[in-house]
């Protein structure tokens, strides 16, 4: 088989991996070819980069504007190399403004294309739906509300769960996570993931850090860690670390990625909007969510948005399940307040737990094979 595909940001790179990893376990003695855009997790899987995914981590609509021109260009190139390279299929990882477009155009000259992850049509720009369907043979979903919009919609797509149910265990092994970073087993730890991106960062690891010493001064006691997504971004946190004069007020560990780590081992997480959220809930934990963007971009998002939640266990339990703080309300006495009642509601940490084992149960369908086996029939035409 030969695949072209595109991952825009790290979370696409590392669910996308799961997609080549079930080709390759389903077709094992035969020769794979996979090229295009992803980042560690999609080469380790095999894929020749083209580009790395931090050529395309663009976030807000501000932003996006100002990196536009360069975007166009690379999207042409890509389409170009694409065409050159004839692969049998096309897969789209997230992404959407980026790959839709793309994906419409390999569409009309021929190759059949797949989209892995749809866009939130459910939280906001429904619209999308229309040019969906004039992109993509077949979209491979991972929450199971989306089916019935795409299928009240007419658009070709398919369950497949989400690959990172598939990947943590049911019950999460504390202890060893503990270990694992060099906390004991009866520290009480709040994990605080304040983005994977440098602008997350910048927006929030001023009030995450001043949530924590808030914590920290009202129970000296509390271990606190923190994972940084990348090496650059373990030097920017550092930073602000020492200008705001916390290495002597705050029983922080902080360490490069590891963030599952973190979270497995944590007692509670104060984390950015996105995709750290689901991994928090899959592994039962109780959360604050918080988030900050530019006005302007996030005036124009809350202008279109159709649900009154951001965070994904919220979305996806339908349910105010964890309190979330957006833009000014992200306040560190409000942050510390939320965190600390979750640490001693012992009913609530027994109640968030047995829902996120149900949404754990809903999200695990071997999502690796169930993909794998959507490309296979599209390349064989019985789908």
């Amino acid at each position: 088989m030969r695949l072209a595909c595109v991952a825009g940001e790290t979370s696409g790179d590392l669910l996308g991996a799961s997609v080549l990893a079930g080709l390759k376990a389903a077709q094992p003695q035969q020769v794979q070819h996979f090229a295009g855009i992803g980042g560690p997790a999609l080469i380790a899987q095999g894929l020749q980069p083209w580009w790395t995914i931090d050529a395309l981590s663009v976030r807000g609509y501000v932003e996006v504007l100002a990196a536009l021109p360069r975007l166009l260009w690379m999207r042409r190139q890509l389409r170009q190399r694409i065409l050159a390279d004839k692969p049998d299929l096309f897969l789209g990882i997230d992404a959407p403004d980026f790959n839709l477009g793309l994906e419409r155009r390999l569409r009309e000259a021929g190759i059949r294309t797949v989209h892995f992850i749809s866009p939130s049509v459910w939280a906001w720009r429904r619209e999308r739906l229309a040019g969906i369907r004039a992109s993509v043979d077949h979209m491979l979903l991972v929450f199971p509300m989306e089916q019935a919009i795409y299928r009240e919609a007419g658009i070709p797509a398919t369950y497949v769960g989400h690959p990172m149910a598939d990947e943590i265990a049911l019950q999460p092994d504390v202890a060893a996570a503990r270990g694992a970073l060099g906390l004991k087993p009866d520290d009480q730890v709040v994990a605080l993931l304040p983005g994977s991106r440098l602008a997350e960062i910048n927006f929030l690891i001023e009030p995450f850090l001043e949530t924590a010493r808030r914590m920290q001064a009202q129970r000296p006691g509390l271990r606190f860690v923190l994972p940084a997504a990348s090496a650059a971004l373990l030097v920017r946190i550092r930073a602000q670390i020492e200008r705001a004069g916390l290495p002597d007020q705050l029983s922080l560990s902080v360490f490069e990625g590891r963030a599952r780590e973190c979270l497995a081992a944590c007692d509670a997480a104060l984390i950015a909007s996105g995709t750290a959220t689901l991994e928090a809930a899959l592994l039962k934990k109780p959360m604050v969510i918080a988030y900050r963007m530019p006005a302007l971009s996030y005036r124009r998002m809350k202008d279109m948005g159709y649900l009154p939640w951001i965070g994904l266990p919220n979305i996806l339990c339908n349910d105010w399940v964890v309190p979330e703080f957006v833009q000014d309300a992200v306040q560190p006495a409000a942050l510390a307040q939320a965190l600390l009642g979750q640490l001693d509601d012992g009913a609530l940490r027994e109640q968030l737990g047995r829902r996120f084992a149900d949404l754990h149960l809903s999200l695990r369908q071997g999502c690796g094979q169930r993909s794998a086996q959507v490309l296979m029939e599209l390349v064989d035409g019985k789908v």
